[in-house]
């Protein structure tokens, strides 16, 4: 089969960007720094589905191109586990590997949040020491719900994945599945500053999602924490770390750590 792919580089608004690729029919996205590529067969109806990125994302940049056949036996060799602290992130056909404690097992065909973006490994780095037993998490923008079942897996008494596109839901709700983990993991679908005040108070908050979103949350955050909490953002380039500092003192936050890798920038902060 012939293939056309796709790169686009969203502008402002990332996640619809990534939703309106799944509703057109992708089977999976890959994320290059700040572009995300997929694939659809030649027959696909491409100017329909520049139409749907462009509708979610005006000024989103689009590359379409012919693609060599995809071997996708070849595709699921060269998916690998990825050792971020004491955890693993696995595809289940990795799993069986490393320790079941210690793994999150997420499946790769659907979903953007398996271990293989900068985003998702910053928030799991930053979260260890950070959730404790018996924590209550939200996790905002949770995709797979990789980094809500790696809270379970940490010791968290509850946590609520929250996410807004409509075609991640099953996938996250397979994976909490898979996982053993239903019993801790709710998955909500729904926007997160709508939902995020109704699961107050909360212990810990993890969002991955873009800057201006969570430039936007930031009193939202606040008012969700506990006394004692904090919260780990993500989705931030390494270019917008200014912008957000300034943004982080102006609303009275302390920042406690911080995690760079490739482009991207993610921080452990709590109120002042």
């Amino acid at each position: 089969m012939s293939w056309i792919a796709l790169r686009v580089t969203p502008e402002s608004n990332r996640d619809g960007v990534i939703a309106a690729l799944f509703e057109s029919g992708s089977q999976g996205v890959h994320e290059d720094g700040a572009t995300v590529i997929t694939h659809f067969p030649a027959g696909a109806p491409i100017a329909a589905i520049r139409d749907a990125v462009m509708e979610a994302d005006p000024e989103a940049s689009i590359a379409i191109a012919e693609a060599p056949d995809i071997d996708y036996s070849q595709w699921r060799a060269s998916v690998m586990s990825h050792e971020v602290g004491g955890l693993v992130v696995a595809p289940p056909w990795l799993a069986s590997e490393h320790d079941p404690e210690k793994t999150v097992v997420i499946d790769p065909t659907m979903a953007f949040g398996t271990g293989e973006h900068p985003t998702t490994r910053g928030v799991m780095r930053l979260m260890q020491g950070v959730i404790r037993s018996g924590d209550v998490v939200a996790d905002l923008g949770a995709g797979s719900a990789v980094l809500s079942i790696a809270a379970a897996r940490l010791g968290a008494a509850r946590v609520a994945a929250v996410g807004i596109d409509h075609d991640s839901i099953a996938n996250a709700e397979e994976n909490v599945g898979v996982n053993g983990v239903r019993d801790v993991v709710e998955v909500i679908e729904g926007d997160a500053a709508v939902i995020l005040p109704l699961l107050a108070p909360v212990r810990v908050v993890l969002a991955n999602i873009i800057s201006s979103v969570l430039l936007e949350m930031l009193p939202l955050l606040r008012d969700a924490l506990t006394n004692e909490g904090q919260a780990i953002l993500s989705g931030i380039l390494v270019d917008e770390r200014a912008a957000m500092i300034t943004a982080l003192e102006a609303n009275s936050w302390t920042i406690q750590r911080e995690d760079t890798e490739d482009a991207w920038w993610s921080v452990l902060i709590a109120p002042r």
